[in-house]
């Protein structure tokens, strides 16, 4: 039987068959050669990472290997602090050497404002718990921010020791200076009361109570005088806390539908006053560093202590809330600055400190220059009618007392109590008191009046500083 003929195997689908007479002889085929696998992007490390970090403020999270958060920290600028940590200096660091190493990788969450990041960071270490965080701790506790819910006007203020009942806290916060920074830029927006008074809304006598400085400024509604009702300032409260709890785009949304609705009752004031509150909130990245703010911590004890001794000490009425300290610099006899700080409730505050350029004196003469200062002061406390400070503290000694007493006078004013403070026995001297009073060195008292007199001479001294620098320019440019 004839073989039958062998039949091509059907091309492939989509192949094309060549003609015998098409087909070429291949070149030999070289033995196939392993290629290389190709290698893999090398992984981006954490120090390279972060110099793609924003500028923006915001939280930034070290993890470890396992993809776990060991470290949560805030920044004003996210890409200038997250790369301090990968430097060589930071092997070196103390707080981080121990740590450092074990940092695989770090992520970043941002925020719209320096206050929103503490905030933030403040409420991912409470609920993540990261492993190094506990390195912020010192011999102290850490410190909350607490709100008073059980009062009629509840307070807002700074604690190491909070209550356990009627509070709301937030916190705990890693450093003391910042939460104190960002209290005092949101009392400006909220308006809020960080007194200890205890007010009953329904007892009248509240209404001839004098406000403190706070009012007069206007960071605070002043329940303490009832120039604001138990509802309305609750509401404030209510405001403050949905802030806090990271709820600022829901309380926006909020306010301008209850300022639109002021403007259609034709309630043209508080719709204003809201309109101010929604730019406050929406330019909170432009209010400045909390540094700027942050009241420094005056005691490791509650400073009452000191302003209670005061009473005691001074045989006062009542305890003082409100201090002004005065304090003198020179220049080599040119340049002489006087410098005022206030305190209130023991802490210093910022905002109503002031400094003033001696102008009718000339040569060095401590003297005249307390006597103007104390002058200007009156004048401005005056003009702007603000009330005077429960307590006057002069720098110096007899002879400073008495150069303020003689502005007093000048002035037809009554002065309210007023003290000097002598450096080398630490000596306070009285009005109307021949002898000078001596505490003990750990007096409650002592302590606080010298903070004040230091902060007066710290703030003299930066302020004469500014002006030797601005004489020396000057003089180079002539």
């Amino acid at each position: 039987m004839a073989d039958k003929p062998r039949r091509a195997n059907p091309a492939r689908k989509g192949s094309t068959a060549r003609p015998a007479a098409e087909r070429t002889e291949s070149p030999p085929v070289e033995p196939a050669q392993e290629s290389p696998a190709a290698e893999a992007p090398a992984p981006i490390t954490p120090g390279d990472k972060v110099k793609q970090f924003p500028t923006s403020p915001g939280v930034y999270l070290m993890k470890d290997t396992r993809g776990r958060v060991i470290y949560i920290g805030k920044a004003k600028n996210l890409r200038s602090r997250a790369s301090s940590y990968f430097l060589k200096a930071a092997a070196e660091d103390l707080r981080i050497r121990d740590w450092i190493g074990e940092v695989a990788d770090v992520d970043f969450v941002a925020s719209d404002s320096e206050v929103d990041a503490l905030l933030m960071e403040a409420r991912l270490i409470k609920d993540i718990q990261p492993r190094y965080n506990h390195d912020l701790k010192d011999d102290k506790t850490f410190p909350y921010l607490q709100i008073t819910t059980g009062e009629d006007f509840p307070r807002v203020n700074f604690t190491r020791e909070p209550l356990d009942r009627g509070v709301k806290l937030y916190g705990p916060f890693p450093r003391a200076k910042s939460l104190r920074g960002a209290i005092q830029v949101l009392q400006r927006i909220f308006k809020f009361r960080t007194c200890s008074l205890d007010i009953e809304a329904d007892d009248p006598r509240w209404r001839w109570f004098r406000p403190c400085l706070l009012a007069s400024i206007d960071q605070c509604t002043a329940p303490c005088n009832l120039r604001i009702d138990r509802e309305t300032y609750r509401n404030d409260v209510r405001r403050l806390q949905l802030f806090l709890d990271g709820k600022k785009d829901a309380l926006l949304r909020e306010l301008e539908a209850e300022m639109k609705q002021a403007a259609r009752d034709l309630l043209f004031e508080k719709a204003a006053r809201l309109r101010d509150e929604i730019k406050a909130l929406s330019t909170l990245n432009l209010r400045g560093n909390l540094a700027d703010h942050a009241q420094p911590e005056v005691f490791y004890v509650d400073p009452r202590r000191g302003l209670k001794g005061l009473k005691q000490v001074l045989k006062l009425d009542s305890t003082p809330r409100t201090i002004d300290g005065v304090d003198i610099a020179h220049l080599s006899g040119n340049e002489t600055v006087g410098s005022l700080v206030t305190f209130v409730d023991g802490l210093p505050f910022k905002p109503g400190y002031r400094r003033y350029r001696i102008q009718g004196v000339e040569g060095i003469n401590d003297f005249a220059s307390i006597q103007e200062v104390v002058t200007r002061r009156i004048k401005g406390l005056r003009e702007r009618d603000e009330p005077f400070p429960d307590l006057w503290l002069i720098d110096g000694g007899k002879g400073q007392l008495n150069a303020a007493l003689k502005a007093f006078e000048k002035l037809g004013v009554v002065p309210p109590t007023l003290v000097s403070l002598a450096k080398r026995e630490e000596e306070i001297f009285v009005e109307g008191r021949s002898e000078p009073i001596v505490l003990r060195r750990r007096s409650f008292a002592l302590r606080l009046l010298q903070c004040v007199r230091d902060e007066a001479h710290r703030f003299a001294q930066h302020y004469h500083h500014l002006l030797r620098e601005k004489r020396l320019v000057d003089d180079d440019a002539t």
